[in-house]
């Protein structure tokens, strides 16, 4: 046996581990909120699915038909489009907070409280970008571009690509900022660290003043 291993037998038979008292309540803690989590994540889920039914039946059932096709008004998609853009910010925001608090802890762990900020700016222009695409991409109006004939009255499939195009940007433009802020937060995060360490003028007037 080397010198380095009868030394690392002398100091684990010196101060022996014991686990902790409550380690077998904890494990079961965990064990209990896994499953709370994969049961609260199933009934979102199941809701999601008969929100889409609901609606689903709700469109076919209600809007009239026209030589027995559907002849939904403009504005009714216009309305549906808003609001799904509405329920994606409610959802979202929230979604990547909570993944992001820790992340943010991470970066931020010499000045705790420049990261529950940043974390709560973030959050105004999340929904600061939200609301106005919103109001930019609102329509209060058939556009011409949606199709040849006239008067619009009914949803046609250009309004229809609009309206996905709509969502679709949204999402991208989250995305983009989202994946920046990622990039760009370890480096906010090390410029704080560093100008917290950096002495102050008085300071340094002090220092220099002491040492003589």
């Amino acid at each position: 046996m080397s010198n380095l291993e009868d030394r690392l037998t002398r100091a684990l038979s010196d101060y022996p581990m014991e686990p902790s008292p409550d380690l077998f309540e904890r494990v079961c803690e965990s064990i209990e909120a896994d499953r709370d989590r994969r049961g609260s994540i199933l009934k979102w889920s199941l809701a999601g699915v008969l929100v889409v039914i609901v609606i689903a039946t709700a469109v076919l059932t209600l809007t009239p038909r026209v030589n027995g096709a559907l002849a939904m008004p403009w504005w009714i998609l216009e309305v549906a489009t808003n609001l799904v853009l509405i329920a994606i910010a409610l959802w979202l925001g929230p979604f990547i907070k909570r993944f992001g608090r820790a992340y943010a802890a991470d970066v931020f762990h010499d000045n705790p409280l420049t990261g529950k900020s940043y974390i709560v700016l973030t959050d105004i222009v999340y929904y600061l970008i939200f609301t106005a695409y919103i109001l930019f991409s609102v329509r209060v109006a058939p556009q011409d571009g949606w199709s040849d004939a006239r008067p619009i009255t009914n949803v046609t499939a250009g309004q229809i690509t609009f309206e996905l195009a709509r969502i679709g940007g949204i999402l991208l433009i989250i995305g983009i900022l989202h994946g920046l802020n990622i990039v760009l937060m370890p480096v906010l995060g090390r410029l704080f660290s560093l100008n917290r360490r950096l002495p102050t003028p008085s300071e340094g007037v002090s220092s220099r003043q002491s040492s003589r």
